[in-house]
């Protein structure tokens, strides 16, 4: 009898043992997070609200920086699957251009998230979910915004300057722009170039078209901030003056920004958080346990201008 009960004893023992382990095991998960670049401010703060939550949560970070190249984030992700983590965050520099490494990551059964932009494929055969902004609707804001300044009957002639070529925020902002702005017939867009969402190369884009067109111009749209700003400092350097004699719109919410708002240089900015540390963890979080997720997660934002403008100042970043 002695002898029975302590083997039941261990019995016992081993299973409790088993049972921590494996609790163990499934807190202990490893995310990778592939970023697109770390060149303006709006990057380097969803990086580090992905790196302070997976911290804050005990979770083991892969992080790669493919610094603006697709080739090269594409090889990331390679590099990454190789490592065999539970699930991957992606960061999609371009909308097509990343189906190499959505291919290799389903080829090796890994999970991926696509955080900030969509990237070509299937939800939920080709990745699991999207958490982004509506940038359609980031778009019409904008429009929105111009025809309240400018009304529905004096001529208006806007500037359009874009982002990333091929990326899926620049071909969602301009189409909701532009579709909106078609309602308008007052509207016409005179001119459209690329900014890359960079504010050195929005400026240079920016003093073309001034060259081309300059007492013309009415309203800038930036894809960005980035290139809201970049326009703004190639207006600036040619005497004019954004906010007063031209409005300007941007995306983003950047704290500079908010600074040409107060300032009076800029209408509007469209805020699109990069704050996406704890949405993107907690669905990476459930796909690690077996749990379903939406197939999209959006992240919601709003019109940051005059009226709202002191207020957001202290969350801006």
């Amino acid at each position: 009898m002695k002898r029975v009960h302590w083997l039941l004893s261990l019995v016992t023992v081993l299973a409790l043992l088993t049972a921590c382990i494996g609790a163990a095991g499934a807190e202990g998960i490893t995310v990778a997070f592939s970023q697109m670049e770390m060149n303006n401010a709006w990057r380097v703060a969803e990086t580090n609200s992905i790196r302070e939550e997976a911290e804050a949560r005990g979770i083991e970070l892969i992080y790669t920086d493919a610094q603006g190249d697709t080739a090269k984030q594409v090889s990331d992700v390679e590099d990454i699957i190789a490592k065999d983590p539970d699930v991957i965050l992606l960061a999609p520099r371009e909308f097509e251009g990343l189906v190499p490494a959505l291919e290799a990551a389903k080829a090796a059964g890994i999970p991926v998230v696509l955080i900030d932009r969509a990237a070509k494929g299937e939800a939920g055969v080709d990745y699991t979910t999207l958490i982004s902004a509506n940038f359609i609707w980031e778009g019409q804001q904008c429009a929105q915004g111009l025809v309240e300044r400018f009304g529905t009957e004096q001529p208006v002639n806007v500037v359009q300057i874009t982002g990333t070529p091929g990326s899926s925020v620049a071909i969602d902002r301009q189409k909701g722009f532009e579709d909106e702005l078609a309602k308008y017939p007052n509207f016409k867009i005179i001119a459209t170039q690329n900014g890359e969402f960079t504010r050195s190369i929005a400026q240079a884009a920016m003093e073309n078209i001034i060259q081309a067109h300059g007492d013309e111009i009415d309203a800038v749209y930036g894809h960005d901030d980035e290139c809201a700003i970049g326009a703004i400092q190639a207006l600036k350097a040619a005497g004019m003056k954004p906010g007063e004699d031209i409005a300007i719109y941007g995306v983003g919410g950047f704290k500079d920004a908010a600074v040409c708002i107060q300032a009076g240089e800029m209408d509007g900015t469209v805020l699109c958080s990069p704050f996406f540390g704890p949405t993107a963890l907690d669905a990476a979080e459930k796909i690690a346990a077996g749990e379903e997720v939406p197939t999209f997660i959006e992240n919601p934002g709003y019109m940051i201008n005059k009226d709202n403008v002191e207020e957001y100042m202290p969350n801006a970043f």
